[in-house]
Order: structure tokens, then C-alpha cells, then sequence
């Protein structure tokens, strides 16, 4: 559940667009909520049990696991859920209210891979243009997809590795996380694109933090 080492991704480029976007625009003047998520905080259905980061609640699905990167004082610094052979890394970031950026983020993904030598495919999605590609890993080739969605001063980034990069169909219970996710945004003004805070809930911190404490004592439970 907890790692404090650097999980293998990718890269770290900014992501997605979305229907979420303008359903919320029109909620505000009491219109129809979105149909789906991912979720502004506003919109989020009751009743679901979700791991609350902060800015972001992920909904706990049967057989996903959520690995968490997080630095000493609990600040969460990369979500990544499993299950099988696939898996998804996402991240939230502050956006403005009335426009998406994904757009522009999905230009400059496909700049950066093709910098890199690969070739990146526009293909469309449930929440609209995604990009697929194959890149080189010291494991091997492997398939990944950018998805994510723009919401109201927010977007979800979502990079899909694995067996549900290379087909969407096989995207199973990763698919429904990303449907569920709740996008909690604070009212405080942010740069476009940095990251919203997310953070351990307390008890999984004082946990690792325990664990951390126990690693860095010998077996005799003195300091090493």
C-alpha cells in the first residue's frame, strides 16, 4: 500500500478533457450533474467508500491495488492503482474554471515523446481525444495511454500501462477508478498545471511512518 521508493512510469507530462468540464458549468445554474466521473466535489454520489488523499478521493473497488509514493511529512507524491497485468498512474492539477487545458497538454505530450523518438497516435475515447503509444523500458517495449478529464478548475491525468494501455477494452475495474474518482479543489488560486496537494490520511501515515522508524533500528531495536 505504501512505498517510499520511486515506482518505474513513464513520464511525467500533464493530461486530459471531458464532458465533466461543461456538465459542471451548467450544474452551477442548478442544470443536470454529470453522468459520470470523475467527480467534482459537488457532484459526488454518497454512499461510496473511497481513499481520501486530499484533492483527490479514490473509490475502493474489489481486487485494485493502490500503491502510494509519499515523503516523510505524509505529502503524497504519486498514486499509481494495479490490478493484473495493468496499471494506472494519475495525478490532479489546478486548471481554470471556464476552459480545459488538455488540449494543449496532449500537443505538448506528443511533442515531448516524438522528441524522444517515439510515435504517439491520437485516438478517441469516453472522455475524448487520448493518445496511445509504444515506448522502449529496460524491461522491454510496452504499450502506454494518456486519458483524463478537465473539470472546474481542475484535470485529472491519467496514464494507463500495461495490458489496458494496449486495449481499452481490458481497461476492467482500472476503468470504473477512473469513472469514480472525486476531485475535491480547494478555493485557494493556484498556477495552471501545478499539482493539487495530496496527502496520507493520518492513519496510514502514522503506519508508514512507524514502519520507517522500525527499518531505520536493528534487530536489537537500536538506531543503525
Amino acid at each position: 500500500m505504501f512505498s517510499r521508493k520511486r515506482p518505474k512510469h513513464v513520464r511525467a507530462a500533464d493530461a486530459p478533457p471531458s464532458e465533466a468540464l461543461a456538465q459542471s458549468l451548467v450544474a452551477d445554474d442548478e442544470g443536470p450533474a454529470p453522468a459520470t466521473g470523475p467527480w467534482d466535489a459537488k457532484h459526488a454520489p454518497e454512499g461510496v467508500q473511497r481513499l481520501d488523499l486530499g484533492s483527490l478521493q479514490i473509490p475502493a473497488i474489489e481486487g485494485v491495488e493502490v500503491r502510494v509514493q509519499a515523503n516523510p511529512d505524509g505529502g503524497v507524491e504519486q498514486v499509481v492503482l494495479v490490478d493484473g497485468d495493468s496499471a494506472l498512474q494519475l495525478g490532479v492539477f489546478a486548471a481554470p474554471r471556464t476552459e480545459g487545458i488538455w488540449d494543449e497538454v496532449r500537443a505538448e505530450i506528443a511533442q515531448a515523446m516524438t522528441a524522444d523518438g517515439v510515435s504517439p497516435r491520437e485516438v478517441q475515447g469516453p472522455y475524448g481525444a487520448e493518445l496511445t503509444a509504444r515506448v522502449t523500458t529496460p524491461e522491454g517495449p510496452a504499450d502506454v495511454r494518456f486519458v483524463g478529464v478537465d473539470g472546474p478548475r481542475w484535470m485529472v491525468r491519467a496514464l494507463y500501462q500495461g495490458a489496458a494501455a494496449a486495449n481499452p477494452g481490458r481497461e476492467g475495474a482500472l476503468g470504473e477508478v477512473l469513472s469514480g474518482l472525486v476531485v475535491i479543489r480547494d478555493a485557494e488560486a493556484r498556477p495552471v498545471r501545478e499539482a493539487l496537494p495530496l496527502r496520507l490520511p493520518k492513519e496510514m501515515h502514522d503506519q508508514a511512518a512507524a514502519a520507517q522508524a522500525q527499518e531505520e533500528q536493528g534487530p536489537n531495536g537500536h538506531h543503525r
